[in-house]
């Protein structure tokens, strides 16, 4: 989607990070690849691209339409371009603003809650679903295992 802003973008080991129409910066973007690197291989899967595009409500909204078919606000969107099981091929999108107000509500630091959207993501395209509560439940636990793998 081309909204005519520049776009930052930074990529690292196949995994992309973009900016669109958002102020924002991501400032540990190695520390980032090498957690989202060995969740991936915890799991027994090799990551052949993954782009994470940072972007505000409003960017992510009308993906969310134009794309989904749904008029409703939210923190991420995964699309998996992968042909095969055991491959990590997609798109991230991730409203920032979204983040940083989640994180207020629930007391947390933006970056805790940037990292567990941003493997929220990634366990969608590792298969993992959250549909319903008990799905939802096990995600959450699934964020918070990968969330200990970090070494920053």
């Amino acid at each position: 989607m081309n909204t005519g802003l520049p776009e930052e973008s930074h990529e690292l080991h196949g995994i992309e990070f973009l900016v669109e129409d958002v102020d924002f910066e991501l400032s540990d973007a190695e520390e980032l690849t090498s957690w989202i690197e060995r969740v991936a291989k915890v799991h027994e899967y090799e990551i052949v691209q993954l782009t994470y595009i940072f972007c505000s409500d409003e960017y992510l909204h009308r993906v969310n339409v134009e794309y989904l078919d749904h008029d409703t606000y939210t923190d991420v969107i995964t699309f998996d371009n992968a042909d095969t099981s055991d491959v990590i091929e997609g798109d991230i999108f991730i409203s920032v603003e979204r983040v940083r107000e989640n994180a207020q509500q629930l007391g947390i630091s933006f970056h805790d809650e940037l990292h567990r959207v941003m493997i929220h993501g990634v366990l969608h395209l590792l298969g993992y679903a959250d549909k319903d509560l008990l799905s939802q439940t096990a995600m959450r636990k699934k964020e918070d295992d990968c969330l200990s793998l970090r070494a920053f």
